[in-house]
């Protein structure tokens, strides 16, 4: 599918205007909508490149700025210990309120849409893995994908380093879809199994992958990306959106028959 990649908008939110940067098939037509978070960099071209596969199998895919309080839009922190450290910095001096604002803006502009069904979903890596997962917490999204979601074990989101995730996902109501490496020192084993503790209590829906691969191999520049685990979880994701967005899970009435089917 032929996908369009150079449109961005400019969201309303409490915090002040927000860059949000979309990619759509270029077909005409109505698709499921995506809000796609970052890492710490921003939108980067490896962030793009994921933002484009997703589109490319039937997707409108939001990426927002998550640091749009703090740098001029449009703002790609480098790969390196500067831009690191920069991000890292924003990271804990954001409100946690602006986090859940900017979801929510960027949740009803999808929706707002023409060219979008409504149907809506999430997906995160790293911080951003993190901030879908609160995104999942509006009772609109569907299903949501976490990329090594830094921070939930520890609460170490936003300013004061004391972000209530763990104890909001209660909020969840669709289905998560949950991927980690293994060798990654910021999401230790403890630290994931105690995500996993909660969301078991819970009883949420989810799917839960742990592979052998550190931080970061799903990003396309640099030492750690490993391209096979890559793909091969790139298709459960594309699987996961299409089982959860996809039109043929509206229900329908049958003819003849009260019964409504899915």
């Amino acid at each position: 599918m032929i996908i369009v990649d150079n449109e961005h908008v400019e969201l309303t939110t409490p915090y002040g205007p927000m860059r949000t940067h979309i990619v759509r098939p270029a077909a005409p037509g109505r698709y499921p909508g995506i809000v796609f978070y970052s890492e710490i960099f921003q939108i980067t071209a490896p962030i793009r490149r994921t933002a484009a596969l997703l589109a490319g199998h039937g997707y409108i895919v939001a990426m927002p700025e998550i640091y749009h309080e703090f740098e001029p839009a449009g703002t790609v922190l480098a790969y390196d210990q500067a831009g690191s450290d920069r991000g890292n910095n924003w990271k804990t001096t954001k409100e946690l309120a602006s986090y859940d604002a900017d979801a929510r803006a960027v949740l009803d502009y999808l929706k707002s849409r023409p060219d979008c069904t409504g149907k809506l979903g999430a997906l995160g890596i790293c911080i951003g893995g993190h901030l879908a997962f609160r995104a999942a917490m509006n009772p609109d999204v569907l299903g949501t994908a976490c990329f090594y979601a830094t921070d939930i074990h520890k609460g170490g989101l936003a300013k004061g380093m004391a972000d209530d995730s763990l104890l909001r996902a209660k909020d969840i109501h669709g289905e998560l879809l949950m991927m980690w490496g293994r060798q990654d020192p910021h999401i230790p084993t403890e630290g994931r199994m105690k995500v996993l503790a909660r969301l078991n209590e819970l009883g949420i829906r989810l799917n839960w992958h742990e592979v052998n691969g550190a931080h970061a191999f799903m990003r396309d520049e640099g030492l750690r990306y490993d391209p096979e685990l890559a793909f091969s979880l790139y298709q459960l994701v594309f699987n996961f959106f299409h089982r959860k967005l996809a039109e043929g899970d509206l229900p329908v009435a049958t003819a003849g028959s009260t019964e409504t089917r899915h």
